[in-house]
């Protein structure tokens, strides 16, 4: 069984200031923006697939769904490959996977190759997204890792909340397969910079490659995320969604089991008796869980109360993003947090969101103010809360598994965003249907059968107040996740200080 005295010994050398590791962040960070921006920027093509390619709505499903299910289940795989094999080679393999399926999606003819290119993009997605957060932690000295980590966290945010608007831009000019092909300057950018800067870095124990583990991992993970974004269309009870879950469940506790018990574990499972990493590992499924949510059902509201078209709601929603980006790349962030120290950087970030959250939801009908004051105080918590919760996963974690520590990172942020979704979907669902004045299973449907304006107007009043009541319990739940990581971080801290002492 591993030991933690194995992790503990120095696992490589010390880091040094790379001469052009600012330079490579924006490289790297561009890449990374592309693989983020694909999350959400197919959403507002689904008219024009659905009459070019003639896509049925399981079609649809599937062109979302099989990146983030390819991705999601292959970060940690890719992490510990990333780590064994080189960072360098896993980002530069990324980079010509992603722009292979790029290139694949922007041609496809049918719904079947199209779907296929989406999965291969996931592929490429899950490396880059691990190597590049990987790479920060290896050319940037640990004095520079929380302003690094902020750029890098910033990046995905902007990419997150740009998706729907670069999408509607782009099909607004061009034909739906440009939102693809916009993706392959990008990538021989990318794969010239890697190839000229970025240092080669692994971890040079040289253990052997853990097969069953990112087999176990990989289906575990796939099956756990579909089974949580099929959950609101399928029923929660259906068999599909119970079984997939029952999958899950099995598959991923036979992982944990087996990674008990080898002497190199993919992900070793001491990494969790730290408190600074359960903390951080808390916190930041809890900022994905609210940020997530908050983003579903803000763009419902805004297209189906208020009427905005999909770019002009998007448009409404960027300040979240602008945000983010203006504290981390400003670095005002880093500077909140080396003035403030991870646990309570932790707890005013996400009492921010959850404060932000409250006015969403509170002051949205009163008009786009109230919005946007919400929008800019979830902005402000994610912009503080993410950056130290990402630093405090990768500094509990040696330098020699930063791959892997990047894949958990990922992990947490698509399990929470996509728990998030589920979560506050189905109260917004069941609330609904309590209030609205006839029976239905979405908004259009219900709005379709009201009888007379009077009727219309009681069915949207119902569809806000479950919005509003979602985002009230994703702004506790945040609230409590920030309590409890800050707490966890403060021990942690504390114990280190008295082991110092000793």
């Amino acid at each position: 069984m591993t030991t933690s005295s194995q992790e503990q010994a120095p696992a490589g050398p010390v880091v040094r200031a790379h001469p052009q590791r600012w330079l490579i962040l924006g490289v790297i960070s561009l890449a990374q923006l592309t693989v983020v921006l694909d999350n959400t920027v197919l959403n507002v093509a689904i008219p024009s697939l659905t009459g070019e390619l003639g896509a049925a709505t399981s079609d649809i499903q599937w062109m979302i769904n099989a990146y983030s299910l390819v991705q999601s289940g292959l970060l940690l795989t890719a992490g510990s490959a990333a780590d064994r094999y080189g960072r360098k080679k896993m980002l530069t393999a990324g980079l010509a996977l992603f722009g292979l399926g790029s290139l694949a999606a922007g041609l496809a003819d049918t719904a079947g190759q199209l779907i296929a290119a989406r999965a291969g993009m996931g592929v490429g997605g899950a490396l880059l997204l691990t190597t590049t957060l990987a790479v920060v932690m290896q050319i940037f000295t640990p004095e520079e890792h929380p302003k690094a980590i902020g750029i890098w966290s910033a990046v995905s945010a902007l990419g997150f909340a740009s998706g729907p608007l670069i999408g509607g831009f782009v099909l607004d000019h061009f034909w739906w397969g440009a939102i693809f092909l916009i993706n392959l300057p990008v990538v021989a950018l990318g794969l010239v910079a890697v190839v000229a800067l970025v240092p080669e870095s692994k971890n040079r124990r040289g253990d052997r490659p853990d097969l069953l583990g990112a087999v176990l991992s990989t289906i575990g993970m796939a099956a756990l995320v579909y089974a949580i974004i099929s959950g609101p269309g399928h029923g929660w009870t259906s068999g599909r969604v119970l079984a997939t879950a029952a999958v899950a469940v099995v598959v991923l506790a036979l992982f944990a089991y087996w990674e008990s018990r080898i002497p190199y574990p993919m992900l070793d499972l001491h990494f969790f008796r730290d408190q600074r990493f359960t903390g951080a590992v808390a916190g930041a499924v809890l900022v994905a869980f609210g940020m997530g949510g908050a983003l579903f059902l803000l763009t419902q509201h805004l297209q189906f109360v208020l009427g905005y078209g999909p770019l002009e709601a998007g448009l409404r929603t960027a300040p979240l993003a602008l945000t983010v980006v203006l504290l981390n790349f400003s670095g005002v962030s880093a500077k909140w947090m080396a003035r403030l120290g991870a646990p309570k950087s932790v707890l005013l970030g996400m009492v921010l969101m959850s404060a932000g959250l409250v006015a969403i939801a509170t002051l949205t009908a009163q008009g786009y103010a109230g919005t946007l004051l919400g929008l800019l105080l979830v902005g402000a918590g994610c912009a503080v809360a993410n950056p130290a919760m990402a630093h405090a996963i990768m500094s509990a974690i040696p330098p020699a598994r930063a791959g892997i520590g990047a894949g958990i990172n990922g992990t947490l942020a698509e399990f929470g965003n996509g728990l998030g979704v589920a979560v506050l979907g189905a109260v917004l669902t069941s609330r609904f249907a309590a209030l609205a004045p006839v029976a239905a299973a979405s908004l259009p449907a219900a709005l379709a059968s009201a009888r007379g304006e009077g009727e219309r107007a009681r069915v949207i009043d119902a569809f806000s107040s479950g919005v509003e009541s979602s985002q009230l319990v994703g702004a506790v739940a945040v609230l409590l996740g920030g309590v409890v990581a800050a707490g966890l971080l403060r021990r942690a801290e504390k114990g280190e200080a008295e082991r110092a002492v000793a």
